[in-house]
This record gives C-alpha cells, sequence and structure tokens, in this order.
C-alpha cells in the first residue's frame, strides 16, 4: 500500500476561486481546476475537489498529503465574524501599566473578541532577570472571573522571549480553572520583541483557534466523503508547510499563506530563485519577490485588519486591481474598483451577457485575452480602452514599488487574471507566462517543504556558537513537529542581529530550518 501513496493534492481558497491541483511523485500535473469559492467556502473545496479529481482520472487512494492555502483567517479579522472570545492575561505589571492590552485596536474588533483583559504582575529584563515575581493569586483570580465566558485564552508578558516562564506559569493556572481543553496562545510561541506588536498577534491567534478547527474539520470532511486517507497539511506565511494540529493550533501563520503559494509556485513552474511576481485573481493583484527560492519577509510591522503585528509575513503589495474588477466612467474617463464582482464574473461581465463592465472585458477588447463573446456590445469602446490602459499604469506602478534596485528584473505572471497583465513593462526584463500559470497557488501548496523556526534574544557570555547551535537545535525541534522528515532538514537561514548599549553582549537569533514532508 505504502508504495501506491504517490500523488499529492494541492488548494487553494482565493477570494473569487478555489483552485485544486494534482501532481505526481515527480511533480508532474496529472489534472487541475478552478472553481467558484462559495459563501460557505466548504461546499467550493469539495467542488474543486470533486473536478480536479475526474480531470486527472487518479484512484483518490493514492493521495499520500494534502495541502491547503486558505484565506479563512484573513477574511475572519476584516469581517469580524467566527471569531472566539479572549481572556486577555498580560504579565507585566508595573512595568507595562502606561498602554493597556488591545491599545489602539478598531472598536468592532474588540467587541468581536470580547474585551476581556487584565494585567498582573511579573516579567522579565532583557537579561533574564525577574522585574517582580508572577503574581498567580492575581492570575487565578482573573481566570475564575471569565469561566463560561471566555472560549480561548492569550497570554503576554514583558521580554518573554528571553525568558517564557511567567506566561508557562499562567498557562498552567488557566488550564487548572478553566478546564484542560481551553485553547492557550503564549506569545513566546508567536512573537519575537516588542511586547505590544506581540501580544496583539497572540491575541489575534487566540481569537482564530475556532475557524481554524472549523476549517480544518470542514477539510477533513471533504476528503473523507471522496475516500480519501492523506496526511492533511496547512501552508503558511513563508511558502512552507506544517501540520494539520500545528495549524490548528497557530491559525495567525496562515494569514499569509495565499501570495506566498503563488510565489513558490512561480518559482517552481519557471526555476527561478530570484524574480519579480504578480498573482493577479478576480479581485486583486499581488505583488511580491521571489528571493533564494522563497518570499522575501515584510520588514515592516504588518496591520491586519487595523491591528499592528510583528510576526513574520511575505513582503506583499496587494492592489485593487483584478479580472472582476468593475469599471466606470465616460468615454476616456474612468475608474477601476475598487469594488469587484469576484465569482460573480460569469454572471456579470459584459463578455458573458452580464450588464457590469469589468478588467476582463477590456483584456478581451485590447485583444490580450479570447473569453466569452469577445462582440461587445456597442458604445463601450473608449471606456475599455482608457480602463486597460489605466489597468498598465497601476501595474507599472507595482513593479516600481516593489523593486529593491534600479535594474531590469524578471516578472513572472501567475492567477487567473493574468491576461491583464502586458507582455512589457518598465523595469521589467521579460514577463513569464508558465504553464500552469492559472493555478500556480495551489501547486505552490503542493510543492511546498515543511519549515521551523526559533527566535529569540539570549546573552552571548557564554559563547556565541553555543547560543546559535541552540537557536538551530530548536528550529529543527519546530520543523519536525510541523510535519518535517528529521533526516533531511537543513539550516537555511540565520540571521543574528547585536542589541547595543547593554552591559553583556546580547543578541536576536533567528533559525529557520527547511526540509520535506515526513513519510506517512
Amino acid at each position: 500500500m505504502a508504495s501506491m501513496l504517490d500523488l499529492r493534492l494541492g488548494i487553494d481558497v482565493g477570494g473569487t476561486n478555489t483552485d485544486a491541483v494534482i501532481l505526481d511523485a515527480d511533480a508532474n500535473v496529472l489534472g487541475k481546476t478552478k472553481q467558484p469559492t462559495t459563501a460557505d467556502v466548504t461546499s467550493g473545496i469539495r467542488a474543486a475537489i470533486d473536478a480536479v479529481l475526474r480531470a486527472s482520472g487518479v484512484d483518490p487512494a493514492r493521495l499520500s498529503h494534502v495541502m491547503l492555502g486558505t484565506t479563512h483567517a484573513t477574511n475572519a479579522v476584516l469581517e469580524r465574524r467566527r471569531l472566539q472570545t479572549v481572556a486577555v492575561l498580560r504579565v507585566g505589571a508595573p512595568s507595562s501599566l502606561a498602554v493597556r492590552p488591545m491599545f489602539g485596536w478598531p472598536q468592532d474588533l474588540v467587541t468581536a473578541v470580547g474585551a476581556m483583559c487584565t494585567v498582573v504582575g511579573g516579567g522579565f529584563e532583557y537579561d533574564g532577570r525577574e522585574i517582580v515575581p508572577f503574581d498567580a493569586d492575581a492570575t487565578r483570580t482573573f481566570f475564575t472571573e471569565v469561566a463560561g465566558k471566555a472560549e480561548s485564552v492569550a497570554v503576554s508578558a514583558v521580554f518573554s522571549p528571553i525568558s517564557g516562564r511567567h506566561e508557562l506559569d499562567a498557562a498552567a493556572i488557566a488550564r487548572d480553572v478553566l478546564g484542560e481543553d481551553i485553547p492557550i496562545s503564549l506569545s513566546h510561541e508567536i512573537g519575537s520583541l516588542g511586547l505590544l506588536p506581540r501580544e496583539n498577534a497572540t491575541i489575534l491567534n487566540s481569537a482564530l483557534t475556532g475557524v481554524a478547527r472549523a476549517v480544518a474539520d470542514a477539510l477533513t470532511e471533504a476528503l473523507a466523503l471522496h475516500h480519501i486517507e492523506a496526511s492533511v497539511l496547512f501552508a503558511q506565511n513563508d511558502g512552507t508547510l506544517m501540520a494539520l494540529d500545528y495549524a490548528v493550533r497557530f491559525p495567525i501563520l496562515t494569514i499569509g499563506s495565499g501570495p506566498a503559494n503563488s510565489i513558490r509556485g512561480a518559482a517552481f513552474l519557471t526555476g527561478l530563485s530570484d524574480a519579480l511576481i504578480a498573482d493577479v485573481g478576480g479581485t486583486s493583484t499581488d505583488f511580491g519577490m521571489l528571493v533564494n527560492g522563497f518570499p522575501r519577509e515584510s520588514a515592516a510591522a504588518v496591520d491586519i485588519g487595523g491591528v499592528s503585528t510583528n510576526f513574520r509575513m511575505p513582503d506583499v503589495l496587494a492592489i485593487p486591481l483584478g479580472g472582476g474588477t468593475v469599471v466606470r466612467g465616460a468615454g476616456p474617463e474612468v475608474m477601476l474598483g475598487p469594488d469587484s464582482v469576484g465569482y460573480r464574473l460569469p454572471d456579470e461581465a459584459l463578455v458573458f451577457g452580464g450588464t457590469t463592465a469589468t478588467l476582463t472585458d477590456a483584456a478581451v477588447h485590447a485583444g490580450r485575452a479570447r473569453i466569452g463573446d469577445t462582440d461587445l456590445p456597442e458604445g463601450f469602446d473608449d471606456l475599455l480602452a482608457a480602463a486597460i490602459a489605466a489597468s498598465d499604469e497601476a501595474v507599472a506602478d507595482g513593479v516600481d514599488r516593489m523593486k529593491v534596485g534600479r535594474g531590469d528584473v524578471p516578472l513572472i505572471v501567475v492567477g487567473g487574471g493574468s491576461v491583464l497583465i502586458p507582455d512589457s513593462l518598465p523595469g521589467v526584463s521579460k514577463v513569464l507566462r508558465p504553464d500552469h500559470y492559472d493555478v500556480a497557488n495551489a501547486i505552490g501548496a503542493a510543492i511546498a517543504q515543511v519549515s521551523g523556526r526559533w527566535d529569540e534574544v539570549v546573552s552571548l557570555a557564554l559563547g556565541r556558537d553555543a547560543a546559535i547551535a541552540a537557536a538551530c537545535d530548536q528550529a529543527r525541534s519546530r520543523a519536525i513537529l510541523a510535519g518535517a522528515d528529521p533526516e533531511h532538514l537543513e539550516i537555511v537561514e540565520i540571521d543574528e542581529i547585536p542589541l547595543a548599549y547593554l552591559t553583556e553582549p546580547v543578541a536576536r537569533i533567528s533559525v529557520k530550518a527547511v526540509g520535506p514532508l515526513g513519510r506517512l
């Protein structure tokens, strides 16, 4: 039976389409499909699985792994829906009382997660010394007060990347009071330095655990209906994979998985390791940079639904430009979007007999695509010509904003709406449209490896080499926990940032380990 498990199913759920692809052991595409994303999302996933199995004609029993990239977590935060109520505990009195938890959050998001928070005594200095002892009594009182109201727990502490001891002590009390099954997110496992952004990411992660569990259950159910008994993995922000249980525990790590999948898929389809990527969907175009085969990470704080966080995300520029983008205006005066007909494109676009002018209609009018009825209604010529010109200008501006050097770079164009991109652009050496470009995101999920990252601030007093070796061991352990094969792990990234103005040598060390999927 083990020899029969030689196929992978990659699925990517976007705002407009749900894409699926089946790859063999040599990463050849055996079948692919694009299905409309449905309002409940789950039925769209089922339809995609049905269609790709029919297209490939393979036996579902041969599938060894199923990889999913999804926008569920992102949409839940943006829409303020399906979020769990969170008991927010900060261990940081008296040093952090000046700024309360969830400071600066949009009020509707605060309401959505329950607004239950407190600050108790504790926290550490940068060198690991306690500021004050952990206040276990106040912690127990808080969790007793929120019992029956909180569905999950988020714990953060001052300088917990140095020592997570106070967070672990608080988690033990939470389980004792609220039950062993309560989902608990600890900030030292999620973010890095910077108390408030790390705390924000931890709260969001805790609020999303219910969404992640629902998605995991829905996918598991869909696979069971098709008699697929495969290992399930989720795509994460850096273009690698994590095991299902790991994704349910850290759903915040899936926030940027969509663009990351497309970037990794573009790299695989072209063989390039450094390039600019444009992923054009039905609603938006995402620009990203491929660096050494992986998405370039953002160096700035990441804003999610109006909340500033500091965990690692791909550096992506999104513009409201896609195949379903609505075109308005009269004659040469044109406005693009920002709204889109999305998955309703086959019903509403002019080329399909609808009444809404879209950028897909503009691409057909310009001769860049042959979709639907190319005999467009009269009276739209000037508007559609102006629309494609404005679209080209917006794309050129996106290219310019993503580049970091002055020279021309190759641009890999992927996504179902890629017909919008012209064959030449300023600052671009060549425009590449590889085979299967339309499902690059699903391919990126299917071919991804598994990673683990360790990010901490450490004292170098006992030796720099020992500190780096310990961080590498932690990164390997996290990769194995996420589903990597322990025998083929590689350390692909080591960042060391010395911290200045301290009385002893201290550095922030970040290590990333990557490896292929472990055997079933």
